[in-house]
C-alpha cells in the first residue's frame, strides 16, 4: 500500500474554557525530523506528544503547532491584601507619618504582595491534549493516503511504459545482429585469403557480448517485484527505492549493448520514465 510523506492534519478542542488548536504537516525525508512548538503550559508534556507523533507517523520532516486560547476572562491573579497591609505599617513605622499612597506604592513591589495563582495541568487537560493530537494525526494520515492513491497510479502507469517498451525491443534483436553481421561480410570482401573459421569465431564472440537476454529478464523480474511491493507492503518507500536502482542498472546495461537506433530510442524512453519513478519514490513513506 501506498502513503505519501506528505500529508496535513489538523484538529480542535475545548477543555475548560481554553480552544487547543493543532497543525500537523510534513514534507519527505530520509528520517523522521520533527519540529515541534509547543505553548509554555504544555511544555512538560512535550516529551509524550513528540512520542506520539514518532510513533504514528514514522519517517518525513515535521512540522506540529499547537496553539491554545483562552475563551473567557479569567483573573490569575492574588494580591496579598495583609502581607502589603504589614508591609505599610512597617514602612510607616521607620519613614514616620506620610501619605498612605506612597507607602502603598513600596509595597506592591515588595516580595509576595502579588502573585500569579498556582494553575497546574490536569490529568483531564493532558487526555484532552493528546486526544486532539491523535485526531489531527488520523485526519493527516487520511491526507497521506488520499495523495498515496495519486502516487499509486502515477507510479503504476511508469513501470508499465518501461514494461511495453521491454516488450518493444524484442523485435529488433536479431534484426541488429544480421545487420552486424551483413556489415563485416562487406567489409571482408574488401580482404584476401580471410579465415572463414575465424570469422565466424569472433562473430560469435561478438553477438554474445551484445546478447541482452540477461538483462530483459531481471529488468522484467525487477518490474513485477516492485509492483509487488507497491501493492502488498505498508512502509515501502525505502525498499521501493532500492529496486528502482537495480531497475536503472539494468536499463543503462541494455543501453550500452544496444547497438541499434531503435533500442537506443526506447531505452531513453525507459530511462525517462525510471526518472519519474525515482522522483516519486521520494514521496511514499
Amino acid at each position: 500500500m501506498i502513503l505519501s510523506m506528505t500529508g496535513f492534519g489538523r484538529a480542535e478542542g475545548v477543555f475548560e474554557g481554553k480552544k487547543i488548536t493543532i497543525d500537523i504537516k510534513s514534507l519527505n525525508s530520509k528520517s523522521f525530523d520533527l519540529n515541534i512548538k509547543i505553548p509554555l503550559r504544555y511544555k512538560e508534556k512535550e516529551f509524550e506528544v513528540r512520542k506520539i507523533l514518532n510513533d504514528r507517523l514514522i519517517r518525513g520532516k515535521v512540522d506540529c503547532y499547537v496553539n491554545i486560547e483562552n475563551l473567557e476572562e479569567t483573573n490569575d491573579v492574588k494580591i496579598n491584601k495583609g502581607l502589603i497591609d504589614s508591609y505599610m505599617r512597617e514602612l510607616q513605622n521607620i519613614a514616620g507619618d506620610g501619605p498612605n499612597f506612597e507607602y502603598l506604592k513600596m509595597a506592591v513591589r515588595l516580595p509576595d504582595a502579588i502573585t500569579s495563582r498556582p494553575d497546574e495541568l490536569s490529568e483531564g487537560e493532558w487526555e484532552s491534549l493528546a486526544t486532539i493530537v491523535n485526531t489531527a494525526i488520523d485526519r493527516f494520515e487520511e491526507f497521506r493516503k488520499t495523495e498515496g492513491k495519486i502516487l499509486h497510479e502515477e507510479l503504476e502507469r511508469n513501470i508499465q511504459n518501461i514494461d511495453k517498451n521491454l516488450a518493444a525491443v524484442i523485435p529488433f534483436e536479431e534484426e541488429r545482429i544480421a545487420a552486424v553481421k551483413e556489415r563485416y561480410q562487406k567489409s571482408l570482401k574488401e580482404f584476401e585469403n580471410v579465415d572463414e573459421t575465424r570469422f565466424y569465431q569472433e562473430m560469435a564472440y561478438f553477438t554474445e557480448k551484445l546478447d541482452i537476454s540477461e538483462e530483459k529478464v531481471r529488468l522484467s523480474q525487477h518490474l513485477k517485484y516492485y509492483k509487488e511491493v507497491m501493492d502488498n507492503e505498508d512502509f515501502n518507500g525505502k525498499k521501493l527505492g532500492f529496486i528502482s536502482q537495480e531497475i536503472g542498472r539494468e536499463i543503462n546495461t541494455l543501453g550500452s549493448k544496444a547497438n541499434h537506433a531503435q533500442i537506443q530510442k526506447l531505452v531513453v524512453m525507459m530511462k525517462d520514465d525510471l526518472e519519474k519513478i525515482k522522483e516519486q519514490t521520494l514521496n511514499v513513506l
